[in-house]
C-alpha cells in the first residue's frame, strides 16, 4: 500500500546516528583509513606519508613493537566566549584521535626517522639488508 516500507527502531545513541547517516551518505565508505598515507620505494628505503592536517607535532606519537609501526595522533580543541558577566555566549569543544598500524618486517627500525612539516608526517623506513653468512671454517680435532 502506497509503497509502504518496514519502521526500523535503532537503540543507538545521537553520535551513532550521525556516523550510520554519513556512511550511508557516502556510499558506505566506513572501510576507509582514518588519515591518508602514501609509501613508495626510494631505492635502500621507503618513505611513508601520512597526512594530519591540524595536529601539531606534540599530538603525534610513533611506536615500533614485534615489527608493527603505530601511528597515532590525538587533538583536543576548546574553544569559549563569555559575556562580562562570564556567562557562556559559546563553548565549543572538539576531539579527535585517529591511529594506524603498518608492518614494518624487512624494515631496519633502529634507523626510522620522522618529520612533521605543514600537515604531512613523513616518514624514511630504511630496507633491513639481508644478513650474508660468510661461513666458517671448522676445524678438525
Amino acid at each position: 500500500m502506497f509503497g509502504m516500507l518496514p519502521f526500523e527502531r535503532h537503540s543507538d545513541n545521537l553520535f551513532q546516528m550521525m556516523d550510520r547517516l554519513q556512511r550511508e551518505m557516502l556510499g558506505g565508505t566506513s572501510g576507509l583509513p582514518d588519515f591518508r598515507t602514501d609509501i613508495r620505494e626510494d631505492g635502500d628505503h621507503y618513505v611513508l606519508d601520512a597526512e594530519l592536517p591540524g595536529f601539531q607535532k606534540e599530538d603525534i606519537s610513533l611506536d615500533v613493537k614485534d615489527n608493527v609501526l603505530t601511528i597515532s595522533a590525538q587533538h583536543q580543541e576548546s574553544q569559549d566566549q563569555k559575556d562580562d558577566q562570564g556567562n557562556y555566549l559559546r563553548r565549543e569543544r572538539r576531539f579527535g584521535s585517529f591511529r594506524r598500524s603498518f608492518d614494518v618486517s624487512g624494515i631496519d627500525v633502529s634507523g626510522i626517522t620522522a618529520a612533521y612539516n605543514s600537515g604531512v608526517l613523513t616518514l624514511n623506513l630504511p630496507k633491513a639488508q639481508p644478513a650474508v653468512d660468510a661461513g666458517r671454517r671448522i676445524a678438525i680435532e
